[in-house]
C-alpha cells in the first residue's frame, strides 16, 4: 500500500485547504414582493415565481 514519503509541511497543507471555505448565498429581491429569496425558486413570501402565482400562501 502507498505511503507518503516525506511530511505534509503546514504551509503546503494549508495552501490546499485555501478553497475550503464557505461562499453565502446569492440572494436577489422578489419582482412581486421585494423580499430576498434564492434564484430560480418560488418566492416563500407571496408564492409567485416568474411572475406568476404558483403556490398559495397563508397570511400570518
Amino acid at each position: 500500500m502507498p505511503v507518503p514519503k516525506k511530511r505534509t509541511s503546514k504551509s503546503r497543507r494549508n495552501k490546499r485547504r485555501a478553497h475550503h471555505h464557505l461562499i453565502p448565498p446569492s440572494l436577489i429581491p422578489c419582482p412581486n414582493c421585494a423580499e430576498k429569496i434564492l434564484p430560480h425558486r418560488v418566492c416563500l413570501y407571496c408564492g409567485y415565481y416568474k411572475g406568476r402565482p404558483v403556490k398559495e400562501v397563508e397570511e400570518v
